[in-house]
């Protein structure tokens, strides 16, 4: 299981796995509960570097970044 420290978001921390390149078990801790789980199943099973690619620079009302793009800084770094 992977672990990553956010920055610059209302959650604090994303946990994962990365199994075969397919991501699982994606969890966010703090942030927005309903938002989040819902990346969690979209993400679900699906290639690890795509999902990377497709969430990355999305951005929360400003901020430069979002959870959905500390997710895509999480798997990079994992990789």
């Amino acid at each position: 299981m992977f672990s990553y420290a956010t920055k610059g978001v209302c959650s604090r921390k994303i946990t994962f796995d990365i199994v075969d390149g397919k991501l699982h078990n994606v969890q966010f801790e703090g942030g927005c509960p309903g938002n989040l789980l819902a990346i969690s199943k979209l993400v679900e099973g699906k290639d690890a570097l795509e999902i990377a690619e497709l969430l990355a620079g999305n951005d929360c009302r400003g901020r430069g970044t979002s959870c959905a793009d500390q997710l895509s800084h999480a798997i990079k770094a994992n990789i």
